[in-house]
């Protein structure tokens, strides 16, 4: 058994899908556009399979709360020097780092960043 993928909702499709192409090498199938219910997503594979699901709608409600529900994903980028090399870059492209480059009390070397919607990213080995 293994995880298909996970969906994440958001309000700008476009933008959402540019990040995980250009910082995390997804590669997009073709928008999916369903008129009657007003809703488009785009599945993103990575390299091992792993697919993510963006997802919009109108309507969408915000609950900004992090207390509840999925608290971040992880994406495995191979090396301690490309965590360190992609944490910087999304730095310097303005995106929020909130979590600097560490080794975690169980072992993991990581960062974290928010992704344009705010959902937590870890970068890891």
């Amino acid at each position: 058994m293994r995880i298909d993928h996970l969906a994440i909702w958001t309000r700008d499709l476009e933008r959402m899908k540019v990040f995980y192409e250009k910082y995390f090498g997804a590669a997009a199938g073709p928008k999916y556009h369903n008129p009657e219910k007003k809703f488009e997503s785009y599945f993103l594979t990575f390299d091992g399979g792993a697919r993510l699901e963006l997802m919009t709608q109108p309507g969408i409600p915000v609950t900004g709360s992090q207390d509840l529900g999925l608290a971040h994903f992880a994406m495995a980028v191979g090396s301690k020097q490309e965590v360190n090399r992609l944490t910087e870059q999304l730095r310097s492209n303005g995106f929020i780092i909130s979590g600097e480059p560490r080794i975690t009390g169980d072992g993991y070397y990581e960062s974290v960043v928010l992704d344009p919607d705010g959902n937590r990213v870890e970068i890891t080995i």
